[in-house]
Formats: structure tokens, sequence, C-alpha cells
């Protein structure tokens, strides 16, 4: 990730939260909500014996942490690790969940992780903060510390959803934001060596339309998700 998105989150860190709730509230839902999505929507799709095993996660851009208690939740059995660039983010992400996964800085671009070291690594909207130039070596990072078998899951932001770009304005953090067209993002994983590679539009439904979730399993060829996944695995075996 380039340099210059380090200070940035740095000076956002304390306040990420509150930020991170305010740019979304047109969707009636807070943080907690997406966080709690994407740890469902990967334990879904791996199937109940992710639950049980004792795998190790890397939640890689992972801020202040707040993706951590959902992911306990979804893989209770799991070892959680955290990484990113912003120190800052590190720190507090430290102190608040130390109980519960382990984190460390970003240097030098490179993962500080050594090869083969995780099951799955989630990257949940941090690929629109990295530069395009860099995007691939970053890709290619999460390839080199997946172990044989292991998945990537990459959630975006889709650029064809009006909401979500409302939210991308609101948003101080993502000032700098450069929203991947779900073409690019397949390119990126493909061209990582990823096998099976997949997309899904998810996230359909506002708060008040709630009670019409239960339907987005089977939306998710429909792109106006107001963001979308991408998966690809080590090998065509799942955990």
């Amino acid at each position: 990730m380039n340099k210059s998105v380090k200070p940035e989150f740095d000076q956002y860190a304390e306040n990420y939260t509150d930020l991170h709730r305010a740019s979304i509230r047109t969707s009636g839902e807070d943080p907690a909500f997406f966080a709690a999505y994407k740890a469902r929507y990967m334990a879904s799709w791996l199937g109940d014996g992710a639950r049980v095993k004792s795998l190790s996660i890397l939640d890689f851009g992972c801020g202040v942490g707040n993706a951590i208690a959902h992911l306990r939740k979804a893989f209770p059995a799991a070892s959680l690790h955290g990484a990113d660039l912003s120190g800052e983010s590190i720190r507090l992400a430290s102190e608040s969940h130390a109980r519960e996964a382990t984190f460390r800085t970003i240097e030098n671009a490179r993962l500080p992780h050594d090869d083969a070291s995780f099951d799955i690594v989630m990257a949940a909207c941090v690929f629109h903060h990295i530069p395009p130039v860099e995007r691939a070596h970053w890709m290619s990072e999460i390839r080199r510390v997946l172990k044989p078998g292991g998945h990537v899951f990459v959630f975006e932001h889709n650029m064809l959803n009006p909401l979500t770009l409302k939210t991308v304005r609101d948003c101080p953090f993502d000032e700098d934001a450069i929203l991947l067209p779900r073409s690019e993002l397949l390119g990126l994983v493909r061209h990582a060596k990823f096998e099976g590679v997949r997309c899904r539009y998810i996230v359909f439904f506002p708060h008040l339309l709630g009670f019409l979730r239960p339907l987005e399993p089977a939306m998710g060829w429909i792109p106006f998700g107001a963001q979308y996944v991408v998966h690809g695995s080590t090998s065509q075996a799942r955990v």
C-alpha cells in the first residue's frame, strides 16, 4: 500500500467507527452490521465444518479491528490475526481485542507473515485504498501467505450502485478511494493464480427492507448490490 495512506488512517483511527457510522447512515445500519454480514458470508460459503476447524484467518487491512468479534462468532475455533499499514489503528486494535486476535503493522511493502501461514484471508473494502499500480503486488502477497487449499475473500464497493457512490463521497477516509470495477478485481485474483474464482453481489436491501434479506443469496448475480465479493482458492479443495 502507498505509504501516503499511513498518516491518513493514523489520523482517522481514533474516530474511525464514528466516521464510518455517519457515512452509512442512509442504509439504516451501523458498521457492525456490515462486518457481521461479511463474516457470516464467508462462514456460509465454507460450510458448517469451518466453524469447528482450527483455521488461521487474516484480516488484511484490519483497521481498528472492528471485524474481529464477528469473525470470532462466525469461526469460534479459529486463530484470528489482523494486519494494517496504520500503526495507530493497530495500536487501538491491540488494546481492544488483545484476547481475541494478534495484530501486526505492515511495513516495507510486505505482509509481516511467513509463506503459507493462513487458511483464509479477508480483505474488506481495502483495495480501493491501494493505488491501482500496487494492487497486483498486494494480491500476490495475499497469495503468498495462504496455505495450499486456502481461500481469499475480497469485498469491495459496487460502483454501479448510486447509494454506494454517495456513501464513498460522504466518507472522509474515502477521499483517496479509487473504486474497482468487478472486472478489475476478478483480473487481479486470477492473475495471482487463484483457482475457482467467483464473484457475487451482496447487501441489496437497506434496514427498512430488511425483511427481504433472506432473498439475497439467490440474487448474487444481479449487479445492484451495495458491494460485491470475489472469492478464490489456492486449490479447488474447500476448507
